[in-house]
Parts: structure tokens; sequence; C-alpha cells
């Protein structure tokens, strides 16, 4: 219904609408006109460049925007604003986001050979963000500023734009500060259907804080103007996620402007990954509740809440080998009767796996799972696109507001969440217990705050709950080797007061209530073998352990060898898996990534070199080996460089595959 273009820029004699001694703006009687009928959108676009025109006449020239998290943006609609800014000096546009997605580029010339046949298959053909593109090139004109809460983790590091306009915040928090700087326009990317008598339109995968903005704006504590695109391959969500139609100010909705979905490819388990994910799956009580992150631990943890569920006793086992039969410490490690109920900011493919296999079964307000956001596979996507409404109802979006924190029905909450485990990754953990999940020493942001702390903080509100932070015990950069439990760090994201449980491949820290000597101990006990005299020392020298104290022999069997033993062996066996639950890469592709990481780790190691070269020389060709070389285009080999390439990609195939 398209009202404005007929009454322009007038006023509205009274005789127009039929009440004596009545006027009224335009945009009111639009209101009165469009607001009428439930089932009318205000104004509804086939073009981005006449929505961002349109958008632009009715707010004027000062653009504060909203933008979801992730993959709810309205890419069109964003571009064609950021193009009348380019072109327009005098439009002020800024920007208020977070995880803006890109598809990552491949560095050197081994990624290229790797990344590049594969990309559209892997990343599929998601537009690319004009706003991003610019700041990249560090070529944001000074009317267009982008302030991001959260990035994609290390795309930003060394960018001086992204990293001095970033905002540290809370997930709860960003409601509040969108409305302090008074948000003009939301705009947001809506999953939609046809019914009897007009459209139905879902907010789909960002229920987060767009929520909780409309409902701002219904209450009379906001005044923005919502813009949205429609987009058909994101999944039609229920509860929530709903929007009356009467909401969306403009919509573009044309088939031209449909796009695929950024897809985020399910990543290598690592062995590392596999044992943490072990350990946290013990402490995971039946009848209880769950939060678990997206990337290899989240899955890690899935498939291990899985194998508990499924084969019992040889889950017991494994996690028997691993802590050296201290199985049950927190529970009783047994099958899943009562089933976990998921409260999760992300809704991750890992819960549908859950859901899927028995494990998450107990219902909440008809819900198994209470999430505020996704970003997933495609394969996740096309899931939940093919189910049933009465499926697809049992994974509900809300806004963070409720799945991070209590406020606003307690004691709903509480009993609903009972006997939590709120499983979350981070980068860095001292001696002391803090952690650290966002950022570097000097300031730089890799990726953010988000809900981690929300968590924690829920965890330590709720009668019986727990916060179990997740983290590699060392990291391998440039051919060596450094440990991620360090004595102190410049920052923390989690305080040491707010210390709860840690894991690492190694075992798990509990340190609730502890001493700082307790603490110490703990995590030295987690910590890897190579590392924990040196971090024995720092603590001594601080004074915060006794001198005579001495690491337990039993500790000093925290190699990577000994876990990865145990985990291969589980693997060889048919009981883990690399991909548990599935992958975009093709088999060959799959055999390709632990010798390309091999090669990547050598290229600044001198004895790692040498040995992929001697390795190299023991190479046989078989069809497998063949097929990984003609899929790095290194079957014919020419010039000095390839040769060389070729030369190691032999030699790490022959050590990955050992």
């Amino acid at each position: 219904m398209a009202v404005r273009p007929v009454l322009s820029n007038i006023l509205v004699d009274s005789s127009m609408i039929g009440i004596p001694g009545f006027s009224v703006h335009y945009d009111r009687v639009e209101q009165i006109f469009c607001h009428r009928n439930p089932n009318v959108v205000t104004s509804s676009f086939t073009t981005p460049d006449a929505i961002a025109k349109t958008l632009v006449e009715r707010v004027g020239k000062r653009i504060v925007m909203a933008l979801p998290l992730g993959i709810g943006k309205p890419c069109h609609v964003v571009n064609a604003l950021v193009e009348i800014a380019l072109a327009d000096s005098s439009v002020e546009l800024h920007i208020f986001t977070a995880l803006t997605l890109e598809t990552p580029p491949a560095s050197g010339e081994i990624e290229k050979r790797f990344m590049e046949p594969a990309m559209q298959r892997l990343f599929g053909d998601y537009p690319k963000l004009r706003y991003a593109q610019l700041q990249r090139q560090g070529a944001l004109p000074d009317n267009i500023r982008v302030n991001e809460f959260f990035f994609l983790a290390g795309r930003w590091l060394g960018n001086q734009n992204a990293q001095s306009a970033y905002i540290s915040a809370n997930y709860t928090h960003v409601l509040g500060y969108m409305l302090e700087r008074g948000v003009n326009v939301v705009a947001q990317l809506l999953a939609h259907r046809d019914v009897e008598g007009g459209k139905q339109f879902s907010l789909s995968c960002n229920t987060d804080i767009t929520v909780d903005l409309l409902s701002a704006r219904r209450n009379g504590k906001a005044d923005f103007v919502v813009v949205a695109q429609t987009n058909s391959e994101l999944p039609f969500m229920m509860g929530d996620a709903l929007v009356e139609p009467e909401e969306i100010d403009l919509l573009l909705d044309d088939p031209q402007t449909d796009f695929e979905l950024f897809s985020a490819p399910r990543r290598q388990v690592t062995v590392s990954d596999q044992a943490i994910g072990l350990h946290a799956a013990g402490l995971v009580q039946d009848g209880g509740t769950l939060q678990v992150g997206i990337g290899s631990v989240g899955d890690a943890v899935s498939a291990a809440l899985i194998l508990r569920h499924r084969k019992n006793d040889v889950f017991k086992k494994v996690i028997d080998s691993l802590t050296f039969g201290q199985t049950g410490r927190f529970s009783d490690c047994g099958t899943f009767q009562e089933g976990l109920y998921a409260s999760s900011e992300m809704f991750v493919n890992g819960l549908l796996e859950l859901v899927d296999h028995g494990v998450i079964k107990r219902d909440v307000d008809g819900a198994l799972v209470h999430a505020g956001f996704f970003v997933e596979s495609r394969s996740f996507y096309r899931k939940l696109r093919e189910m049933s409404d009465e499926q697809r109802n049992r994974f509900q979006m809300k806004s963070v507001a409720f799945t991070n924190h209590l406020y606003g029905d307690e004691k709903a909450r509480v009993v609903a969440r009972k006997k939590a485990c709120f499983i979350n990754n981070a980068m860095k953990a001292t001696l002391l217990g803090a952690v650290i999940s966002d950022g570097l020493e000097n300031g730089a942001v890799v990726s953010g705050v988000g809900g981690q702390f929300n968590f924690v903080t829920q965890a330590f509100a709720l009668p019986d709950a727990r916060s179990v932070l997740t983290l590699a015990s060392t990291r391998s950069s440039r051919g060596s080797v450094s440990s991620n439990i360090v004595w102190s760090f410049a920052h923390e994201t989690v305080p040491r007061h707010m210390r709860d449980i840690v894991i690492t491949e190694y075992g798990i820290a509990d340190l609730r209530g502890k001493s700082d000597q307790e603490v110490i101990e703990a995590m030295l006990a987690i910590a890897d073998a190579r590392f924990q005299e040196g971090l024995l020392a720092e603590a001594k020298a601080a004074g915060k352990i006794d001198p005579d104290y001495e690491i337990p022999r039993v500790f000093k069997q925290n190699t990577p060898g000994r876990v990865g033993e145990i985990i291969n062996q589980a693997r060889k066996g048919g009981l883990l898996a690399e991909f548990p639950f599935g992958t975009d890469f093709t088999d060959i592709e799959q055999r390709l990534l632990p010798a390309l990481n091999e090669m990547l780790q050598a290229g600044h190691s001198i004895p790692r070199l040498l040995r992929l070269i001697r390795a190299a020389w023991s190479f046989r060709v078989t069809d497998n080996h063949q097929a990984c070389l003609e899929r790095m285009s290194l079957n014919h080999p020419r010039g000095l460089s390839e040769r060389f390439y070729a030369l190691l990609l032999k030699g790490a195939l022959v050590v990955t595959e050992a």
C-alpha cells in the first residue's frame, strides 16, 4: 500500500480524513491508513536503490542504523545506503552491529591452492558488505562510521579503524547502548511466507536484540523506522520471532535480491578438542540445562554427550583413561533418562544433533531449545526449513535478555534452568583462574565479550549451575609452542573472583570457592607438562604457593602424545570422528587438512621443514596420494617453487598419516 508517494510532503487538511478541526503530518496519516490492516506492510519495494532513497527521505540525512549480528543483515539495503553516503557527504551513516560476515581470503600460495576451488561450495554466494570492504581497505569516509561489539574471530586484527571503533559490551547491554545513541533505523533480513489474507514474517535467525527493540518502540521508549529485506533461505521460526506486517515500515521484497545465506563450514575437531569435549560431557547432569557455543569444541562436546548417552560403558572407559580413573567427579556420567533442556544465546548444529539423538528432550514451555541467534552451515538451515511447524516450534528464538540472564521472570527461569552447565571457549587462562577470551595483551580485539560473561554470572546466580570455560593447553604459532595457561595477562574477560571450572585436554580444574594456592595447584594439574615447572616457579616467586610444593607425578604425564594415543585409538574404533556431524570438505580435502597444517607450521621451523623433506623420500604414490597432489595442482609441478611445494606436501602426507 503505497501511501507516501500520493501524500508527498504535505500536511493533510482535516477535510481529507473527515474529522473537523483536525490536521496531521503525512507520517501519521500513513500510520492510520496502513496499520488499519494487520496484514499490510507500509511500503514495499523491488529495488535496493529505491528503498534506500525512500529511507533517507523519511529519516533525514543523519541515519543511526542498528544491524543484527551475523546473517540477519539485509545486505542489499545496507549496501545501497552506503552508496548514497559515498555519493553525498552530507549524509551521515552510523552503523551499529556485530559479527560482520565475510568470505575468508586465502593467504599464501598453499592456502590459495586449497581454498579457491572450494570457495563457492564452502561459503556460498553471500553478498559482500560494502562498509566492510571499505573498512578493510582503510577507505571509510568521515561520514560513515561502523561500531561493532563482536568481531568474526581474528578477522579485524591489525585494522586500525575497526579496532578503535570497537565497543566492548556484554551482549545484554547492547540494547541500552543502541537506544542511548538514538537509533532511528532498524534493518533486518526476514523469513516470509504467504498465508490467507497476506504474508507472515519472521525474524528467524536474529531475535537476539530486535525483539526488545520492537518492544521498546511499541512502548514509546524508542522511535525508529524498520526497514527489512526478505530471504527465501531463512527458516521460518515461530514464537517471539514472528513479526506483525504492520511493524515493518519499508520492505525490500523481490526474487532478484534473494541471496544465499552465509555458511559456516564445520571445522575439524582436533585431538585436543575431542579430549576437552569428553571432559566437559562428564560434567553435564541428567535433567539439567545446557548452553554450548559454536565451533570445533562445541561439536566435540555434543559428540561426547551423544557417545555418553548411546554407548555409556565405552564413554566411561575413554574418560577413565583421560582422567586417571576420576570419572564421575561431578556427576554419575550416566545416560540421559530425563534428558536436557538447552538455553543458549546461540543455536548451534550440535543442539539439533542432541535432540535427534535423544539427549535434549526436557521441554520448557513447549520448547526443547531457547536461543537468541544462529549462524550455521547450509545443512543446518535446510534441516530447519524442511521441518513441519510443529517440529520447528520445539526450537524457539528469544531475545538475549531471556537466554543470557534471569531478570524479568526470575522464579520461572530458575526452575527451568536447573542443574545448568554453561560451556564456552576461551583463549587463555591465568594460574590464578582468570580467563581471557576476547583480546590480546596490547588491547587488540580478537572477537569480543559477547554473552560469555552473562553466562558466568548466571552460573553464580542459579543455585546449582556451573560455568565451564574450555581452552587448549598450548598454542602453536610460527613453529613454536607456547602455553595458554600463563601466570598473568594484561586484561581479563572473566576475573579471578568469578573463577569456576576450567577445562583443557588434560582435565578439569574446579576453582570455585578455592584459595589461591588450591587454584594454582588445580591449574598446574591441567597445564602441559612442558610448561608446568616454569609456571610453578612464577607462582613461588610471587609468594602464592608453598615454596616446597611439588607437582604430583601423575600430572607430569600431561603430554600431547599421551592424549593423542587415547583419542586416536577411539577414532580408529569408530567411537570418535574428526568431523562428528559431517562436513562440506571432500574426502581428499579432509586428508589434506592435517598435511597442509603441518606444512604451514614447518614454514616457520627449520627442524620441522627438514623433517618433511626427509619424510618425502619415503613417499609412495597411492591413488589417494595422487588425488591429493591433483587437488593442489601439484601432480605435475613446474618450476622450482612448485617442485618444492610438491616435495613438502608429500612429506606432510607421510608424517600426518603415520
